[in-house]
């Protein structure tokens, strides 16, 4: 071993042996090199909107811009003003403008099988959307597909009704130049359907898509556009007062949901006795009575679910002739809001989750000075009723103060004959929308 050390070979051998050992106590011990952080959506604005008000057929139009805005063929200021007008045309009314953009029709009719208030908001192409409420054996229900790009559409309606998928070929492959558009009656589809969940997907192209159904004298309105199948759905905006609700919960995916679901009204969150959790087969719509659980105060709903679904509210009026209104799940409003076609008898019903929250109120009359906006501080899980106050039509627009807020716009007329209903959930304006951040990726360009 001397002789080892000594020699100029051994030496150098065990120092080498020695760094070695350092390096590895080095390398095991060190700290983990700290994690990138996660790429967060970036704000932008929005520069452009194109929207399709379906099927006006002498409804009240209601257009809130930013700047000059084209509806139909004419060219009007919309420069923070409300423009308001009768528009007769069957087909759909392109409205096109500058982002922040907001776009509505509504119809108040006081007799007839087509008694009640109606109103919807008008919708901007898209390759992907979903929609809950009664099926064809309940009530005519008429669904529009218009094409307002310049590229053809390729659609497919994927239907779920109460007892399962409805499966038929005439729901595929439909085919929609641009600038036409297709108005299906959903009987032709569905006949033997109470309930159902509708989701219209492109598999080329971009649509613009809305359903409107009449339940025969029992109320009209058009059914609000849902978010996609989430585990987590909120569905804000129901109102307080008398009359049926009936939550509506579709599992579009291959497997059984069992969804859990909670109340936030104005006195708080809870559970509702009896009504905990929904079981909702695989490819189905289940359909659950809330009437009594809610006890006529206003609401909103949390629902969540290991798996995916989609989910909306029937809304009926009390009165010896009803009206029906409608609400389903959205977003919280953290790109604010606006709401065009407003009137007498129009409130915010807004609901805060997971804390406080506050947001700030912008009422928009069609004439006339706009009066001062008020900030609407809402206590956590609980919800709130706003009214609106102004002298004719007018546009609200609803700004995030702080913490999340979800809401919905609700319309009320009382007459001698029942109360005349139309709701609508608050959906994200289109001044602000959120992209992803791009990243870059080796598996781009590795086969």
């Amino acid at each position: 071993m001397k002789a080892f050390v000594e020699s100029r070979f051994g030496l150098v051998l065990l120092v080498l042996i020695a760094l070695g050992a350092l390096y590895g106590v080095a390398h095991m011990t060190r700290p983990a090199p700290a994690r990138p952080p996660v790429a967060q959506p970036r704000k932008v604005a929005v520069e452009s909107v194109r929207t399709v008000c379906p099927a006006p057929r002498g409804d009240k139009v209601s257009v809130l811009g930013t700047g000059p805005t084209k509806v139909g063929s004419a060219t009007v200021d919309g420069r923070g003003t409300l423009w308001r007008k009768t528009v007769k045309d069957t087909g759909p009314l392109v409205v096109s403008g500058a982002g922040g953009l907001e776009a509505g029709h509504g119809a108040r009719v006081t007799k007839g099988d087509e008694r009640g208030l109606s109103g919807v908001r008008c919708t901007e192409p898209a390759a992907t959307t979903w929609l809950v409420g009664p099926g064809p054996s309940a009530a005519k229900v008429v669904l529009h597909l218009a094409n307002a790009d310049s590229a053809p559409a390729v659609a497919e309606i994927l239907l779920y009704s109460g007892e399962g998928t409805v499966a038929t070929d005439a729901a595929t492959g439909i085919v929609i130049k641009p600038g036409e558009h297709r108005d299906i009656d959903l009987k032709t589809l569905a006949p033997s359907a109470t309930v159902l969940a509708v989701g219209v997907t492109t598999t080329g192209g971009r649509l613009a898509v809305a359903a409107r159904a009449s339940l025969d004298g029992r109320g009209v309105d058009w059914l609000p556009a849902s978010t996609p199948p989430a585990t987590r759905v909120v569905v804000p905006g129901i109102p307080a007062g008398g009359g049926r609700r009936d939550l509506l919960v579709a599992a579009p995916g291959e497997t059984d949901a069992v969804v859990r679901v909670q109340a936030v009204t104005e006195d708080g969150a809870y559970a509702m006795k009896g009504r905990e959790t929904v079981e909702v087969p695989a490819g189905s719509v289940a359909v659950l009575e809330l009437t009594s659980g809610l006890d006529g105060q206003a609401a909103a709903l949390v629902l969540t679910s290991e798996v995916p679904v989609v989910a909306g509210v029937i809304i009926a009026g009390p009165g010896e002739r009803q009206d029906v209104a409608f609400t389903a799940g959205t977003a919280p409003l953290d790109l604010g809001s606006t709401v065009a076609d407003n009137g007498k008898g129009s409130k915010l019903v807004l609901t805060a989750l997971n804390g406080p929250g506050s947001v700030r109120v912008q009422i928009m009359p069609d004439k006339g000075k706009p009066p001062a906006a008020f900030t609407v501080d809402l206590p956590a899980s609980r919800t709130r009723n706003v009214k609106l106050k102004a002298k004719g039509p007018f546009a609200v627009v609803v700004t995030p103060v702080s913490g999340q807020v979800y809401g919905g716009r609700v319309t009320a007329e009382r007459l001698k004959s029942g109360l005349l209903i139309t709701a609508r959930p608050l959906a994200p304006a289109r001044t602000w929308a959120m992209l992803p951040t791009l990243t870059g990726s080796p598996a781009v360009v590795l086969p």
